[in-house]
């Protein structure tokens, strides 16, 4: 573990590129209630002994999260000099946010008013805090590093009563953020090199949109589909015709795509070919319209359904949705027509296992779109001291394990 202070590795990301919510953080407003509890029973006490915190999680995965959790400490970490006082400015601040919303679309003048009175009220609040960033000492792994099962991925060290109520915080950033990355990465190793597109933003809330991305990012993806999701790392977002646009054009799948090539004709152009159930015949008719201006055709078949083509060349025993035969009638039919250059791009239920099967298969795919594969599966951590005043102090069955990969950060961005 690296501890020479001058080799401290600052804060990679601008921290204001996360949006935190400060004052709710501080206030403990977004943690386990236990944990402010605690927190303000150590400063009751006068509580200032120095514990070493440890993080870990139980999974081989792909780390991420730990910028944004130094965000959080270096914001959140310390206490208010009058408590009481702080606590009204920011019951005030959550009453004037639900006045704000109210008032949206009612009253411009009450609007302003109350929102000249939350800056007012956040700057006192933001004057009430005493910051002990100062104090803390961490030590972490880097965004994209590989971690063992319970390997320590960071460690925390300062007056325990100056962040005990960020763990609810860093804990749950860390455990989406490694989540997305380790699923991620574990596609883009199927995909043997082929670009691999992330597109889960239907299946999840819009606020985790930003994060997501850049978690995105670290495991390997190189495209997303909405701006929100590339923002944190400068992609803006990509993607094809919905099927949305081809029914409001009548069902006419060269004429969606037309139109869209003539609206936006910078955009690599990747025409939706499934809407009739007919891959073939549909990529045909767009790459004969298009000619060169066609980059791709994406199939999307649902896995209820049996393409075409494929049930005629494999009858009753046809497979349903994006599969090896459907894959190849297309290819063939492409090349045949001297449009071997447009490419296939498959999505529709595509995950690490479907893909190894496609590509230990030789299907001619040369890209994947993947969704809500990218949110399975738990990476949760835990965070426990097990060191108070340099001596050990850890519940039983956990100890200090320490990791000579840790580096030391500098709380500042």
């Amino acid at each position: 573990m690296r501890s020479v202070p001058g080799d401290a590795v600052p804060i990679a990301i601008p921290t204001e590129v996360f949006d935190l919510p400060v004052h709710e953080m501080r206030r403990g407003y977004r943690s386990d209630v236990y944990f402010w509890r605690a927190k303000r029973t150590l400063e009751r006490v006068g509580h200032r002994d120095i514990a070493t915190v440890q993080v870990f999680q139980k999974q081989q995965a792909v780390l991420c999260g730990v910028e944004e959790s130094l965000a959080i400490l270096l914001l959140g970490v310390g206490h208010y000099q009058d408590s009481a006082r702080a606590f009204d400015w920011f019951d005030e601040l959550i009453e004037l946010k639900k006045r704000i919303r109210s008032l949206y679309r009612g009253d411009p003048v009450k609007l302003r008013e109350a929102l000249e009175q939350r800056r007012w009220v956040e700057g006192a609040l933001d004057q009430e805090w005493v910051s002990h960033a100062q104090d803390i000492k961490v030590y972490t792994l880097r965004d994209g590093d590989p971690v063992a099962p319970m390997e320590t991925s960071l460690l925390i060290e300062g007056p325990i009563g100056e962040f005990i109520h960020l763990e609810t915080l860093y804990l749950g950033v860390l455990a989406r953020r490694t989540r997305i990355a380790t699923n991620v990465s574990g596609v883009t190793r199927a995909a043997n090199g082929k670009p691999v597109f992330f597109f889960p933003a239907r299946f999840d809330h819009w606020a985790v949109q930003g994060g997501d991305g850049y978690a995105a990012s670290i495991g390997g993806a190189e495209s997303v589909s909405t701006d929100a999701q590339g923002e944190w790392w400068g992609m803006k977002g990509a993607g094809t015709i919905p099927h949305g646009l081809i029914a409001a054009f009548d069902g006419d799948t060269v004429a969606a795509t037309q139109h869209f090539a003539d609206t936006f004709p910078d955009t690599p152009l990747v025409a939706l070919v499934d809407f009739e159930n007919d891959c073939v015949k549909t990529s045909l008719e767009v790459a004969r319209a298009l000619k060169e201006r066609l980059w791709a055709v994406r199939l999307d078949t649902s896995e209820r359904l049996v393409d075409v083509s494929v049930a005629a060349a494999l009858g009753a025993d046809a497979p349903t949705g994006v599969n090896r035969q459907l894959v190849e009638n297309v290819r063939k039919a492409l090349d045949d027509e001297g449009f071997d250059y447009v490419r296939i791009v498959v999505t529709g239920g595509f995950d690490a296992e479907k893909i190894t099967r496609f590509e230990a298969a030789g299907v001619p795919t040369d890209a994947y779109g993947v969704g809500s594969a990218f949110l399975s599966g738990q990476f949760d951590f835990t965070a426990d001291i097990v060191k108070l005043n340099g001596r050990p102090m850890a519940k039983v069955g956990r100890t200090f394990q320490p990791n000579e990969r840790l580096v030391m950060r500098k709380l500042s961005s």
